[in-house]
């Protein structure tokens, strides 16, 4: 019985001024086990890590229902899988827990029945089930995306920064849902902010591409989605505090939150991760008793993107 093993990645969104724009793969991943089922249109999910008891395990479950996507775009409405899924990219929490299970169910889903499909039809049916591109961008093709979308379809440019990136991250406690962090938002902004945001998500874009960590704090400034999710993430101005004071080149919300993140270069990985850690270090303890918060987390950027593995 063929069996496939698919490694995705953690990832955030936005970055503060790339609103529905911008990704980042982070090296905290998913896994998905999946083998076809011997006995047509029967499906069985296992779920250990975060979201162990939480995630349905039924037909609902995102994993699940990503892959009867696929199959029945090909075709094979009948057919199913046995799932088994390790989770360590925590829900609710900004780091892309809903793309990661898309994609990683397409991936293994593509490959189970001979891969009939290349990458971009791939993200073509992760954009459509999730409802946005920012996150399964990066979580399908790694290291740093800029989205858009056309009258075709939607569309994405990958960056594999040339110097080393890597995050801190600290994780909310609590939840948050991207339909309430969105909700927060107004229908319309000020052209000055609009301005705002095109200007710096420039230069973080170009800080990223040419290593250039002297633009990744002005770059993640933001007006357009940030100052009015404070009302969810009361503690956002704090901890991003901590963060640059701790020495990251520049921090912001992790997507929609409650998650802040913050970016660290450096000459390659190696020398960005060991700042990270030590910025973790230093946060952590300006942080210490900031109640509703993990303990901050270095992450070595995530070059590869959806990846099959050795099983």
């Amino acid at each position: 019985m063929k069996r496939v093993v698919v490694q995705v990645a953690a990832t955030s969104a936005n970055l503060g001024s790339g609103y529905d724009a911008f990704g980042l793969a982070l090296a905290r991943h998913n896994t998905v086990t999946a083998e076809l089922s011997v006995a047509p249109g029967t499906w069985h999910v296992q779920v250990v890590g975060e979201g162990d008891g939480e995630l349905s395990l039924g037909t609902d479950n995102r994993v699940v229902t990503s892959m009867q996507r696929l199959f029945a775009e090909a075709g094979e409405n009948d057919t199913a899988a046995r799932v088994f899924c390790t989770n360590r990219v925590p829900l609710g929490r900004g780091l892309g827990s809903s793309s990661a299970a898309i994609v990683g169910g397409l991936v293994a889903a593509n490959e189970l029945i001979g891969h009939p499909f290349g990458e971009n039809e791939l993200f073509r049916m992760a954009a459509q089930l999730e409802g946005h591109l920012d996150n399964v961008a990066a979580a399908l093709f790694g290291g740093f995306t800029i989205c858009w979308a056309e009258d075709d379809g939607p569309c994405a440019a990958r960056v594999d920064p040339p110097g080393g990136i890597a995050a801190v991250v600290v994780v909310s406690d609590s939840p948050l849902s991207t339909a309430v962090a969105r909700g927060l938002l107004p229908l319309n902004v000020p052209h000055g902010d609009a301005a705002f945001d095109a200007g710096r998500a420039g230069l973080l874009a170009t800080g990223i591409a040419l290593g250039r960590r002297d633009l990744l704090g002005p770059g993640m400034n933001d007006r357009l989605h940030e100052p009015y999710r404070l009302a969810a993430v009361p503690d956002l101005d704090t901890v991003r505090e901590a963060l640059l004071v701790a020495g990251a080149d520049g921090a912001s919300l992790s997507g929609a939150g409650p998650t802040v993140i913050g970016l660290v270069a450096g000459p390659d990985d190696e020398a960005a991760l060991e700042r990270a850690c030590e910025v973790a270090r230093r946060a952590g303890q300006l942080l210490r008793h900031q109640e509703g918060r993990r303990a901050p987390e270095a992450l070595l950027l995530d070059r590869d993107g959806a990846t099959l593995i050795a099983d």
